[in-house]
This record gives C-alpha cells, sequence and structure tokens, in this order.
C-alpha cells in the first residue's frame, strides 16, 4: 500500500473519531436525546440541541478534549462561575452573587452576549437571595423552557439570543405581572449608561406598612416572608424608651423595645387581615413577655397599628379569637400605635434564610 494512501486512511479514521466524540458530547438527534426529537441544532455551536446550550449541570464530559470550539470560546470570555451558571446551568449561592442586593439603575444584560434583559426599574427584594424583576425589558429578548431537573417542575429562563441559562420564573411575583424572574448575577452584567426599553406606563404600586412582635423575630420574619403580597421585611426594634439601641441594648430587658418585624405588603395581593392570621399562627399570644424558653419584654405580643383601618382590625380579630376557645387563656397581646421602629443589625436581617433555615421554633 502506497504511502499516500496509508496517510488518507489514518486521516479519515482520526476525524471519524473525533466526530463520533463530539457527538458523544452532545447527544444524536432523535436518537441518545429525547428532549430534541425533531432534530433541531443550537443556533450558537451548531451541534448541541436548542433545549440545551452544553451538558445539563452534573454531567461531565468524556474528554477535556473533546470539547466543541464554542465551549472552549466560552470558556476563554466567562469567569468559572458565569460558565457554570450560563452554559452548565449552574446554581450559584444564594445572597453571594453581585447583583442579588445591587439597587443602581441601569439594564441587565446577558453577560455571555450582551442581549438587554431586565431593566432595574423591574427589580425588587424577593428575599430569595437571588436578583429578582417582575418583567423583562422584551419578551423577545427571553426564551423559555420546561425543567424537571432535581426532582421538580419549573420553567427555565434562558437567553432567546445565545441560550445562557439565566434562571427560573415563578409565578409568586408582584403585580402588575405576578411573574418573579430569579435570576443568578453570574449570568447577567449591570449597564448603567443604557436606557431601558421603553415600557408601557403602569399604575404604581401603593405599598402598605404592618409591624408585629411576637417573640423571636427570626422566625415571625421567616414565617412573613413566605407570604404572597409581602414585598420586603425588616426585623427591628420598637415601643422602647432609648433611641438608636443595638441589640445588645435590648437585651438587658431594660431599654422597653420589642424585638418586631415591619412588613411591607401589597393590600391588592394580600389583606391585612391575613397578614394578622399570620401573626395569630406564629406564636403563642397568651403569655406575657415570654416566648417558649426566650423571656422578657422583649419577646412580648404586640400589634403596632399605622393606620386607624389597621387598629379596627386588629382589635375585631384579637376579640374574635379571645371568643373562639382557640386557647385556655386569655389573649395578652398589646394593640399600641407604631412607634419609632429602628433597624436590627444586617446580620439579624433573613437570619435564618441566610443558613439554610426555615424556622426557630421549638
Amino acid at each position: 500500500m502506497s504511502k499516500p494512501l496509508i496517510l488518507t486512511l489514518v486521516v479519515l479514521g482520526t476525524l471519524v473519531t473525533a466526530a463520533a466524540g463530539w457527538r458523544a458530547i452532545a447527544g444524536r438527534p432523535n436518537e441518545s436525546n429525547p428532549k430534541n426529537p425533531d432534530g433541531s441544532t443550537c443556533t450558537v455551536c451548531g451541534i448541541i440541541p436548542n433545549s440545551s446550550c452544553g451538558p445539563a449541570e452534573g454531567e461531565v464530559l468524556l474528554k477535556e478534549e473533546d470539547m466543541t470550539a464554542t465551549d472552549i470560546e466560552w470558556r476563554e470570555k466567562l469567569t468559572p462561575m458565569q460558565y457554570n451558571v450560563t452554559r452548565r446551568k449552574g446554581t450559584e449561592p444564594a445572597f453571594s452573587g453581585e447583583y442579588w442586593n445591587c439597587h443602581k439603575a441601569g439594564v441587565y444584560c446577558c453577560v455571555c452576549c450582551g442581549t438587554p434583559l431586565f431593566d432595574s426599574a423591574t427589580k425588587y427584594d424577593s428575599g430569595s437571595g437571588w436578583p429578582s424583576f417582575y418583567r423583562p425589558v422584551d419578551e423577545k429578548n427571553v426564551a423559555t423552557a420546561e425543567d424537571e431537573s432535581h426532582g421538580m417542575n419549573r420553567t427555565e429562563v434562558l437567553c432567546a439570543k445565545c441560550r445562557a441559562h439565566l434562571g427560573h420564573v415563578f409565578d409568586d411575583g408582584p403585580q402588575p405581572t405576578g411573574l418573579r424572574y430569579c435570576i443568578n448575577s453570574a449570568s447577567l452584567r449591570l449597564d448603567q449608561k443604557k436606557p431601558a426599553e421603553t415600557q408601557p406606563p403602569q399604575k404604581a404600586v401603593e405599598l402598605q406598612t404592618a409591624t408585629f412582635g411576637a417573640g423571636c423575630f427570626w422566625g415571625v420574619e421567616a414565617a412573613f416572608r413566605q407570604i404572597t403580597g409581602v414585598k420586603t421585611t425588616a426585623v427591628g426594634y420598637a415601643g422602647g424608651n432609648l433611641d438608636k439601641p443595638t441589640y445588645k441594648d435590648v437585651c438587658t430587658d431594660r431599654t422597653g423595645h420589642a424585638e418586631v418585624v415591619q412588613v411591607e405588603f401589597d393590600p391588592a395581593r394580600v389583606s391585612y387581615e391575613q397578614l394578622l392570621d399570620v401573626f395569630w399562627t406564629n406564636h403563642d399570644p397568651t403569655t406575657v413577655n415570654r416566648q417558649g424558653p426566650d423571656v422578657g419584654t422583649q419577646y412580648r405580643s404586640v400589634i403596632f397599628y399605622h393606620t386607624p383601618e389597621q387598629k379596627a382590625a386588629a382589635v375585631a380579630s384579637k376579640e374574635t379569637l379571645d371568643r373562639s376557645g382557640k386557647f385556655r387563656r386569655p389573649i395578652a397581646t398589646q394593640i399600641q400605635p407604631a412607634p419609632t421602629f429602628w433597624k436590627a443589625e444586617d446580620y439579624h436581617q433573613q437570619y435564618l434564610e441566610k443558613r439554610g433555615l426555615s424556622s426557630c421554633h421549638l
């Protein structure tokens, strides 16, 4: 056999082997990739099916050298976290991303291709630890896909242009859309100079404030943050005789403050009466200056009302509960006009969520 013919066969064999390796990564349409029965391919890399640009989270490439050229380019362009999130459908830890608590104005763009995705004007604090928005800049700029990973049924959000994984969308957001786009910071880049896309004028949501004391404020805040219609919460101190008290001051039981949770809520989505129900359910209102093992005036049961309507609702709710016979002892909850609210130290805010806990009740 001649040397040119042998060289030709070797080259052909190498190409066939490489092609097989590439298809092993991408998944063959209509065969090993049931999520892509129509055989469509990604507009970015030309190989990997549109439903998933890159292996799903947790999948391992057969060989590092078998990566597509596009995948190599993404690795060079992105940080390891950005790459894992956008191209491998990963998730950054809650409360760790650059933008979860960012309040700067601008447009959040796709970190991969620069497509405008979300306007800062639609960003809000959902308490999840990830940037949350109630509407994209343009619905054509984002795509969605059903996500059944990790034993859950969720709706994945992707960049419509480059198919970067952004996060997920849920139906527990604020008005006017009722949606919560829960997005990884690593998938975004904030452009503070880029003007937001023109949006139709929306009626401003008129929020109301409610303040409750029901023992240790860590667990009480966690309970209220689960309620649809609650926009923000903050824990702090109220009802005492010392300005700007610290946690150490309040723990002396000499300042007269109660540990409280201040709730900002949308009355179109949750009523004050419903918040009262949450308040009654999450503590024992019959004990005086005590909740479980926590003893002191700072742990007293108290409702601080902000309007005459809240006072009337609180009084009526307390009387109804007293008559219900649910408790053997009379209800000891105080109902008082809202005094100055002193916000507690940062480490107390969303204390349980930051530690992956849901309750501190015994």
